[in-house]
């Protein structure tokens, strides 16, 4: 079976669809009968053309300075923000909205968009930094950069909002890929896109945040407006839906109740950078003090924090989340301030990510005790220092409001840590007994639960949750849910 697997996401961060998609790609890249190949498309830039295909295939002999000349320009084109030069600017701003227009309306009389072929021989460093090093481990360079790769020149983000401008006037218009040489493509998100009747689509549906919660996200109005137009396009045009947890495939029939039959439920993997922490605490102070986010107003807590943990008096909780509203960050503020005037007076709150959407009023509440030192924000913190925090935290708090799966927790539990949880379904299904959990709408009943687990009568439910949390969390190991995709692709090889 050949397989088209989107890399756009892999291009961004560090965890959430990121992760999941240098997993999926490595995972895909082991399997036996499997060849997988990766697609090259930027979210708002416009790519060069890479080398012509013959019969879908790169060809057997290129000119090899003229090959490395074309492939280089991939890769500037991939990395350049605004060009100094102001023709250059005009052309690259025509082209990324001429493009995808033309493609749409080409698709309109049965024309297809070409993909061009990337060879990652000479840009291995190139392919493994800018896709799979913030994930995988260096023993997996040779197996990700010896696959083949495709380019699609037109950004996603610009495809994805003329289909959804174009739907609000009666008809959404996007580009058909020309994908005959495969036999699936899978797509992280909603696909812009059109694949060949003999190609399988396959979205990895990770939630339905942007329609059932659009009062949640960034950008609220056009955000909904891409999701739901593109998920209508691929739903209509048969594509399967693997998504991340039950929770998630049943929003999903809440709102495309005609796609069960064509809905499965395949979990996220955790990266092999999670797993039983044994180190002392020793080095979290200077993560504390090294790791701070430069965008907040610190003044000296990290170092007062540093000093502290030194002292070994620094209890602390942790969450791990982009700063924004929905993450709700505002509750577990609230309530480390109730235990801290309630018998936990050196308890300390350190969260790692970065601002995300809207943070503004969360930094406010944040920055009197950013400067104090009992709140301490974190960016850019790697996965191997993450895992210490985890470890040696009194606790990980998951407090969002929705979510569909939260990496957090599952790695907590694998570095050996614990985990309290806001009570909604995907926790439920995703942590089962391995947390304890409470309503995201009540600060004080978090304050109750974190207080049970830390007092003395907490020490055995403690103890429970360690052990529950270690088998909970090989669930989501790649050996755990590789095989769930390989079944289902054989399952779709036989229809």
């Amino acid at each position: 079976m050949r397989i088209l697997l989107e890399m756009r996401p892999a291009l961004d961060g560090h965890a959430g669809i990121p992760q999941e998609t240098r997993l999926l790609f490595r995972g895909l890249a082991g399997m036996q009968g499997v060849d997988v190949v990766g697609l090259i498309q930027s979210s708002n830039l416009v790519v060069d053309a890479g080398l012509p295909l013959k019969h879908g295939r790169l060809p057997d002999a290129r000119e090899a300075a003229h090959s490395i000349d074309r492939l280089s320009q991939v890769v500037v084109s991939l990395q350049q923000g605004a060009s100094a030069n102001r023709l250059e600017h005009l052309r690259k701003k025509f082209l990324k909205l001429a493009g995808p227009v033309s493609a749409a309306v080409k698709a309109m009389v049965g024309l297809k968009v070409p993909l061009t072929g990337f060879d990652a021989e000479h840009f291995k460093d190139f392919v493994w930094r800018s896709f799979f090093a913030k994930t995988l481990p260096v023993e997996d360079f040779d197996a990700v950069t010896a696959r083949e790769f495709r380019i699609l020149r037109w950004p996603w983000a610009f495809v994805n909002a003329l289909g959804a401008g174009t739907g609000a006037m009666g008809h959404a218009m996007y580009p058909r890929v020309d994908t005959d040489s495969f036999d699936l493509m899978i797509a992280e998100t909603p696909y812009p896109g059109r694949v060949n009747r003999g190609t399988q689509l396959v979205v990895r549906y990770h939630d339905a945040i942007p329609l059932l919660m659009p009062h949640t996200i960034k950008d609220r109005g056009h955000h909904r407006a891409m999701h739901y137009r593109a998920l209508k396009r691929n739903a209509a045009d048969g594509a399967w839906f693997a998504c991340v947890s039950e929770a998630t495939r049943s929003d999903l029939l809440s709102v495309l109740p005609e796609v069960a039959s064509r809905a499965v439920t395949i979990p996220n993997m955790i990266s092999h950078h999670y797993f039983p922490e044994t180190a002392s605490a020793a080095r979290v102070p200077e993560i504390i003090w090294s790791r701070k986010n430069r965008q907040a107003p610190h003044a000296g807590g990290a170092e007062i924090a540093a000093e502290a943990l030194s002292r070994g008096d620094l209890p602390y909780l942790l969450m791990v989340s982009t700063v924004e509203p929905r993450k709700n960050y505002l509750a577990l503020l609230d309530a480390w301030e109730l235990l801290r005037s309630s018998g936990f007076p050196h308890l300390q709150l350190v969260c790692v990510g970065g601002l995300g959407w809207d943070h503004e009023a969360i930094l406010r509440r944040f920055t009197p005790w950013l400067g104090r030192g009992g709140v301490h924000l974190l960016e850019d913190v790697p996965a191997a220092d993450l895992r210490l925090l985890y470890r040696h935290a009194q606790l990980t708090v998951c407090p969002s409001f929705g979510e569909g799966f939260d990496f957090s927790g599952v790695e907590a539990m694998r570095s050996g840590g614990l985990v309290v949880a806001s009570d909604i379904a995907v926790h439920r299904e995703v942590y089962a007994d391995a947390a304890e959990y409470f309503s995201p709408y009540a600060a004080q009943e978090l304050t109750a639960v974190v207080a049970g687990l830390l007092g003395q009568d907490g020490e055995g439910r403690r103890r429970g949750l360690r052990l529950s949390g270690a088998a909970v969390a090989e669930r989501y190991l790649p050996g755990r849910v590789l095989p769930q995709w390989q079944a289902f692709l054989d399952r779709l090889q036989q229809k």
